[in-house]
């Protein structure tokens, strides 16, 4: 056998060999649980409660095939902040991981009966070295909104309102064009 032919058949031989490495993975993270926080994912105006003034924009997008679920916050006053969202097989939750220039909050929970997402855990301030039990609450209202509800806990262990938001859908946002003129728009 030749080099030539020899060439041309182990070209041959890996050209046929490649359309089974090529196989579409097996969609894992398509179905309950990892489907229990599809009501945030979007791209919301966002306003404080009893028709409030607007708050930011956040976008919540599903990437990774499904597994994983970002957050990309921009605050009315100029904050911003990212989260990644993801069920933990390991620990049978969810569990989301906030970062931002003033504060990183880690916590885990799940779906409760009434189909709100409660999470549980820390949030630590790095400019001081705080941190304080923390929890937030996502719920999905008949209206298409979702309102979101974060509390920490004091050192006299008492809970405290430490933000409240309710998400507008931009398409469905009556209130877009003061939105847009908060953004500068």
């Amino acid at each position: 056998m030749t080099a030539k032919t020899l060439f041309f058949s182990l070209l041959l031989t890996s050209t046929l060999a490649c359309p089974a490495l090529a196989q579409q993975p097996v969609a894992v993270c398509q179905d309950e649980p990892h489907d229990d926080f599809d009501f945030w994912v979007g791209t919301w105006n966002v306003y404080a409660p009893e028709d409030g003034p607007y708050q930011g924009e956040n976008r919540i997008e599903r990437i990774n095939g499904g597994c994983l679920i970002t957050e990309h916050w921009n605050g009315a006053g100029g904050s911003i902040g990212e989260s990644m969202n993801f069920y933990d097989p390991f620990q049978e939750a969810w569990r989301q991981v906030w970062i931002s220039a003033g504060a990183i909050i880690d916590y885990t929970g799940g779906l409760n009966a009434e189909g709100e997402m409660v999470l549980n855990g820390e949030i630590h301030y790095p400019a001081n070295g705080n941190q304080a039990p923390f929890r937030g609450t996502w719920t999905p209202r008949e209206d298409g909104t979702v309102r979101q509800h974060f509390e920490q806990q004091n050192p006299q262990g008492e809970w405290g309102v430490w933000f409240t938001g309710i998400y507008v859908r931009q398409d469905d946002d009556p209130r877009a064009a003061e939105a847009e003129a908060a953004r500068g728009g």
